[in-house]
């Protein structure tokens, strides 16, 4: 087994493994730390503006990678989506959620490395977490300008190869030659991708599963005035 076939063949399942069982084991056995370790109340300078953008940014970003890498290509072109507009749609809304997660990321990192009460109140995978999904959204934005060459050629074929691969994973069915031949740019974007499934149950990032939907679809709270 060559190092591509363990990267793109093995890591994920390791990954996605350590996602799912460790999210489990860290609820079980440390539900205080079950939290978002929000730190706005230290310091309010910039907090609105760049965790809203950064929170936009990664949901933007993981709901646009999971509808174009596990939808399959046979739904697109149904719907009359051609390859080469579906890339076109891919880079414009990868662009922007992209360059969300960079800013506001960014921001907050910094934040976290420089405010003196917020680093007093930081653990390192708080810190470190950040970079990381800053880093990952710079390696994937920079894959778009090897998307807009493939695109104006017509060609694509690697964004075609990626959903495969994707495919190939979730369908317990690891085909990692899919991926074989594809610009570095895009194997190093996996991988950082894959890594932040690796860390998650480790960081503050695991209050997503907390997330409040149920609040959305919340009934109407009915308040009755004291009669005197």
């Amino acid at each position: 087994m060559d190092l591509h076939q363990l990267v793109f063949g093995v890591y994920p399942y390791i990954a996605l493994v350590t996602f799912a069982l460790g999210s489990w084991i860290r609820f079980d056995h440390e539900q205080y730390t079950w939290k978002s370790d929000s730190s706005q109340l230290l310091s309010k300078e910039y907090m609105r503006f760049a965790s809203n953008v950064f929170h936009i940014g990664i949901l933007g970003i993981f709901f646009g990678h999971l509808v174009g890498l596990l939808t399959p290509h046979a739904v697109f072109l149904a719907l009359g989506v051609s390859d080469v507009a579906h890339q076109g749609i891919a880079v414009f809304a990868g662009g922007l959620f992209g360059l969300m997660v960079i800013l506001g990321g960014t921001i907050l990192w910094l934040r976290r490395l420089f405010n003196k009460r917020v680093r007093a109140a930081s653990r390192w995978m708080d810190i470190n977490i950040l970079g990381w999904l800053v880093m990952t959204a710079i390696v994937g934005f920079s894959t778009i300008f090897w998307s807009i060459e493939h695109g104006s050629q017509g060609d694509a074929s690697v964004m075609i190869n990626l959903a495969n691969w994707v495919q190939s994973i979730v369908t317990l069915q690891p085909n990692p030659d899919l991926i074989r031949d594809v610009d570095t740019v895009f194997k190093i974007h996996i991988f950082f991708g894959l890594s932040v499934f690796l860390f998650f149950p480790f960081t503050r990032l695991v209050h997503i599963w907390s997330a409040p939907v149920g609040y959305l679809f919340r009934a109407y709270q009915i308040v009755r005035a004291k009669r005197v």
